[in-house]
């Protein structure tokens, strides 16, 4: 069984140096202690926010920094830049006409990065 995920899970990018907490906005009406995410609470910066560094090189800002250092990895300040909906969501269990997130689901960021639940912020509401 998976469980829900709610406005305050923690998150984490592979190419991240820090982790995230995921805020989803209350505009569903569903609640499970807090606001409860659909697929489509996948917005940077409203939704998702910085991991701190990005050390991908396919974010331009790290590709460019590490090659002005002469080849040495140099991370540079995240901007999550998301590529599509939250993957692949709860179809059984739908906030706001939309499959809801659950902690098996992931986002993937432009830059090569994986965004995955590393704590969901409640663990007693489970879907199927």
């Amino acid at each position: 069984m998976s469980v829900l995920v709610t406005s305050g899970t923690q998150l984490m990018c592979s190419f991240g140096t820090a982790p995230s907490v995921l805020n989803v906005l209350p505009a569903s009406k569903v609640m499970c202690g807090t606001p409860v995410a659909n697929i489509m609470d996948n917005v940077a910066m409203t939704n998702i926010m910085p991991f701190a560094m990005c050390t991908s090189l396919a974010n331009p800002a790290v590709s460019a920094a590490t090659a002005a250092a002469y080849g040495v990895l140099t991370p540079q300040p995240c901007t999550p830049v998301i590529a599509g909906p939250w993957a692949p969501g709860t179809p059984t269990c739908l906030v706001g006409g939309k499959p809801a997130v659950n902690n098996t689901c992931s986002l993937m960021c432009s830059y090569a990065g994986v965004i995955s639940v590393t704590s969901p912020a409640q663990t007693t509401t489970t879907t199927s």
